[in-house]
């Protein structure tokens, strides 16, 4: 079965790495785990946009967190280090490894990230973009 690509059209060049990140989105969603929301936040004045991308991650502690930016993408891993010495009647909450990815558009920014209350703030900002009008000269050849 041949695929049809919405970025076939001539009015549309360079934008191959587009349609790849496209379907790379599509490959990470995953299983639902953890939950996480995404907002946008006020900027206080500054031109650009500011998110925010909240996980739900009780018990795991921060050295078990781990958040990087790769090739445009935002990963957040986790994984919890196994207490051998404790002994369950019951065990309800999972302690298993995550992984989220999100893909982040050119000029976006991680800012930081903080740990409170069983929640990963993750917050990223994306100044807007000068807008730069360049005129391009025409070389006449005769022949």
């Amino acid at each position: 079965m041949s695929r049809v690509s919405h970025f076939n059209s001539p009015f549309l060049l360079g934008f191959d790495e587009l349609e790849r990140l496209l379907d790379r989105a599509t490959k990470t969603s995953g299983d639902g785990y953890p939950p996480y929301n995404i907002e946008r936040l006020s900027c206080n004045g500054d031109a650009g946009e500011m998110l925010q991308i909240t996980l739900a991650v009780a018990g795991f502690s921060e050295d078990e967190l781990d958040i990087s930016v790769e090739e445009n993408q935002l990963f957040i891993r986790g994984r919890q280090n196994d207490e051998g010495e404790r002994s369950f009647l019951h065990r309800g909450i999972a302690a298993r490894q995550f992984q989220r990815a999100f893909v982040l558009a050119d000029g976006m920014e991680v800012k930081d990230a903080q740990l409170g209350n069983g929640l990963l703030s993750i917050r990223m900002f994306r100044p807007e973009p000068e807008r730069i009008v360049r005129k391009i000269g025409i070389t006449v050849t005769d022949g």
